[in-house]
């Protein structure tokens, strides 16, 4: 077998899993973190509670940890339901730009130096990931009827 045809069958195989690995990913990450949020154990609940007393100071942080862990549950099973892409992705981008926010609020948390991330700002930037993933999963939608 030639490199040329290794190379196809290599691209026809990333083809055809691409979408489902992508939802699979999505599904992983979403829910897991967000069962961590709603059994109290995620990392990232400090980090939420200081955005929201940045933004909503009137909301009970706890209970808003939940509901945004029981939020990102259902992200992620969504994207496990075929034909739910038009109602997830914008759910995702709703959720992106919420995370997106202590890059800007919180500067002190997320940047150790100019242009380099803290951990917490690593773990925001590496979303962008997800976006393309999500992007990816939308650029193989069949339009909608007319």
């Amino acid at each position: 077998m030639d490199l040329h045809s290794i190379d196809i069958k290599f691209i026809n195989f990333a083809k055809k899993i691409s979408v489902p690995f992508a939802r699979l990913s999505i599904f992983v990450v979403f829910f897991w973190f967000g069962v961590l949020k709603v059994l109290g154990y995620s990392p990232a609940s400090g980090l939420v509670k200081d955005l929201l007393s940045h933004t909503l100071g009137f909301v009970n942080p706890d209970n808003f940890v939940v509901w945004f862990g029981v939020f990102e549950m259902m992200i992620g099973v969504l994207f496990l339901i075929k034909g739910l892409e038009r109602l997830v992705i914008p759910l995702l981008l709703l959720h992106m730009v919420t995370t997106i926010m202590p890059l800007f609020l919180l500067p002190s948390a997320m940047w150790s130096h100019f242009f380099v991330p803290t951990l917490e700002g690593q773990y925001i930037i590496k979303n962008m990931v997800i976006i393309a993933a999500s992007i990816g999963i939308a650029a193989h939608l069949h339009p909608l009827k007319k």
